[in-house]
Parts: C-alpha cells; structure tokens; sequence
C-alpha cells in the first residue's frame, strides 16, 4: 500500500551545510506519515446498512406502448414496490445502539446491519428525525460490539485532519483523509437555511450517508450526511451531523424517547451584516439580533427584549439561527447555558435553564357534529404547537391541528388559525369546536394562514 510521505527540512535549500545535516530524518518512520492506527481504531464500529421500504407505485398496462399510453392514462393501478438503499452506520453503545441518516433508514420495513468483521444483525429505529436526518437504531441480540467514543465537536477547529469512513458506492468499507474545511455551515432546504454542520474536504459519496467523521484520536466527530455537488459525486464539500448533537438524539432514544425533544429558544432572530453592524455601532458584525421574542422564553426570563444582541452560547460564539439552535441543541433540555448578550453599548452575563417548549399536544378538541367539518382536530396555541407547526412566534388563538381528507371539503387545512365563526370571535378550542358541530344553513369562517386573513363561505 503506497503511504502519504510528510517531507521535512524544506529549509535546507537556504541553510548551511551542517544546518542541513542536523535536519536529515533518521529513520523511515520519521518520514513516513500514515492513518493506520486511527483506522485500526475506529473502523469496526463503522457499519454498512441496507434498509428496505415498501412503496406505492402506479402502472399501467400500457406504459409499454407510447400510442396506447396516452389513450389509457386512467387505467392505471397501484402496486407495491421494494425500495432499497444503501446506506452506513456508526455503533455508539456497545449493546448494539447505531445512529445512521433518516434518509438512509427512514421508513424503512426492514433493516440489516453488516459489521466490518462481516455479522450481520437485523435492526429496528427507535428514533428517526427527518428535519436533523438523524437516526437511532437497536440491532437485536448484540452485545459487546466495538464502539467509536464522541468526541467534543464543539471545540474542533478548521485546519483540523480528519477521516471519512463508509460505505461508498457499495464497493465496501473505505477510508478518505482531509481537514475541517468550515465550521457552522447550513444548507437551503425549501428555501431556507437549516441545519447545522461541520464541512469537510475529505471525500464523501453516495453510501458514505450515516458514516464517520473521526478525528485523529479515532473519536467521533460526526455523521456524514450530505455533499455539495454538481455531479452526484464527491468535489471536496461534504457535511457532517456535529457529534454534539447526535449525542444528545442517542440518549432521547435510549432512554425510550421516539421523537427527539429539543430545548426552546422562544425567539426568532437575524444575522449581523455589515450594514446593521454599522447602525448598532459595532467595529464589525458578531452575534444575532432578536427580531421576536416569546413571553416565556427563557431569554426572556433572563431580562432580554427584542432589539437586544446575542454574542455567545455555552462560550461559543453565534452567528446565524441555525447555529443558536446548534448550540442549545448541543446542550439539550434541563441543561444551565451561559448566554453573553448585548443592549446599546452594555454587555451583559446571565445563566438560562434550557426548557422544552411548554404546551401539552394532546389537549385537543374534536369536531363531532354531523357538519362539513366534522373529524377537525382543534387546539388552543401553545409554544409547542407553534414549533411543530412552524407557526409565527407571536400566533395566537386556535389552530387547526389534524383534519380528515372531506373537512370542510378541503377548505380548512392544518396550521390554520380560527379568528371566528358565523360572526362569533373564537377565543378558544373547547369553544370552536362545539360551534362547527352545530348544524347551520350556511358557514362563514374568518382566519389566518400563512400570515395572511381569510374569509371562507361554505353552504
């Protein structure tokens, strides 16, 4: 196997004949560089995963035949499909705990889970986010397996050397080398930025989703996830989940959590460009603005207002939202984080309590009447409510939280806010439900979705 060489005593070009003796390297070992030992440590716990769904697929008898296809497009009929993927994994707990990506595992009905000493287990999701593209899995029956330890993501700096290891292409397990090429990066996904995560030079492909990004100790740095390309392959911009946060989701999973509860902010906010920097008498741009601020958040409660400017997190600096949540996230629900923020030209110290966002999901309201309405799920806004549905900070009143395909005959939708019904103001969900149960000749409802107010008529 060819080895990197890491050539030494360049300087020796410009210095003096015995000062280039005392730099000749005495031995092979003293110029060879090599991974191998890192690779020998933390390549077992890097799994392959093959994960299979089964999908709905429409066909027709027709779609063989272009002139008869277009005569027959309603003939189609649906069937089911096995979807496979390809996919890697990292075992985290020895007991059989291994996190992957959502998009590697998600869905799926079926999982099996090779180890790099080739035993293979099957394996069941105990937790999976499609929004962090974060999954846990527990493989049946193992135990005493290789693990990879995490390492502190938050305190890795770019320029440092890392290894990508995984599954690309299928063609079994390999191993990349480069550096932390950035730190804090997001991705647009419909439009906005999300996420949060480490970018690396070191290559990633197809397959590699759900690998390891280890560090030169053979800690774990990251999951690998996702790659900037044109190509479909690997052009020296991948993406890694920090191992920070993945933490955090393998111990909601373990303690018997199916769906990964965060700490809330309660607050919205915005970059510091240049231009605002100037306005707010910064010598240059740092930390987010708060644009909207929630009565119960816990900035709130530490004496922030809108207006004012956070700087730091747990003493990392905060650029953008994504990487507050990061932040917050890093640290998870019940944990103390020390917050740095600014008001004019004070800076100011306080220490938060991190909490879920408070609200209970399952006080809700049913439609039960024999009207168009009947099978609607009603609830009072809560901040919980308010994040699952990505509502506005600062929505109010009754929201519409689950409505059957024939509701309203579509009029209504999930996440709308009701404002009022046939002339009566809606102030709460008890109370708008009994309203649309009653029977009336004809329904005029007033509400808000997306930001803006309609008036809905049915008869």
């Amino acid at each position: 196997m060819l080895r990197p060489f890491l050539i030494v005593g360049l300087t020796c070009l410009f210095a003096t004949p015995a000062a280039a003796e005392e730099t000749i390297p005495p031995s092979r070992e003293a110029i060879t560089m090599s991974f191998a030992p890192v690779v020998r440590e933390a390549a077992p716990a890097v799994v392959n995963i093959y994960a299979s769904r089964v999908v709905a697929e429409r066909v027709s008898p027709f779609d063989f035949d272009p002139f008869f296809r277009d005569f027959f497009s309603g003939f189609d009929q649906t069937v089911p499909r096995i979807q496979n993927s390809l996919g890697s994994g990292v075992i985290v707990d020895a007991d059989g705990i291994v996190v992957s990506n959502h998009h590697v595992v998600g869905d799926a009905t079926e999982i099996r889970v090779v180890l790099a000493d080739r035993r293979e287990f099957s394996g069941r999701i105990l937790l999976s986010d499609a929004e962090a593209d974060l999954a846990v899995i527990r493989l049946d029956g193992a135990a005493d397996l290789p693990v990879l330890e995490f390492a502190d993501s938050e305190a890795v700096e770019v320029g440092d050397l890392v290894l990508a290891i995984g599954n690309p292409f299928g063609v079994g397990q390999t191993v990349t080398s480069g550096i932390i090429s950035g730190l804090a990066r997001s991705m647009r996904v419909g439009g906005r930025a999300t996420g949060y995560y480490l970018q690396t030079d070191a290559a990633i492909n197809p397959g590699n989703s759900g690998g390891a990004l280890v560090d030169m100790q053979g800690r774990l740095l990251g999951i690998n996830t996702a790659i900037l390309s044109g190509s479909g392959g690997s052009q020296g911009v991948g993406f890694a989940i920090p191992a920070s946060i993945v933490r955090q989701y393998v111990a909601q999973a373990v303690a018997g959590q199916d769906r990964f509860i965060g700490p809330w902010s309660g607050l919205s906010v915005q970059p510091v460009d240049a231009g605002l920097a100037q306005a707010m008498g910064l010598d240059r741009p740092e930390g987010v603005l708060i644009a909207q601020l929630h009565p119960a958040s816990p900035f709130a409660t530490a004496g922030m207002a809108t207006g004012d400017l956070i700087l730091s997190v747990g003493g990392q600096p905060v650029g953008s939202g994504a990487e507050l949540e990061a932040r917050l996230t890093a640290l998870g629900v019940g944990a103390r984080a020390d917050i740095v923020w600014r008001r004019g030209e004070e800076t100011t110290r306080a220490t938060i309590t991190l909490i879920a966002a408070p609200g209970d999901e399952s006080v809700v309201f049913q439609v039960n009447g024999a009207t168009p309405f009947q099978g609607i799920a009603l609830s009072d806004l809560t901040p919980r409510l308010i994040e699952d549905l990505n509502l506005p900070l600062d929505a109010e009143g009754v929201v519409v939280v689950s409505t059957s395909a024939a509701a309203g005959r579509g009029a209504l939708q999930a996440g709308d806010i009701l404002l009022g019904v046939n002339g009566l103001t809606v102030d709460a969900a008890e109370q708008a439900a009994a309203l649309l149960s009653s029977p009336a000749p004809e329904w005029e409802i007033v509400l808000l979705r997306d930001g803006r107010q309609v008036l809905l008529r049915l008869r």
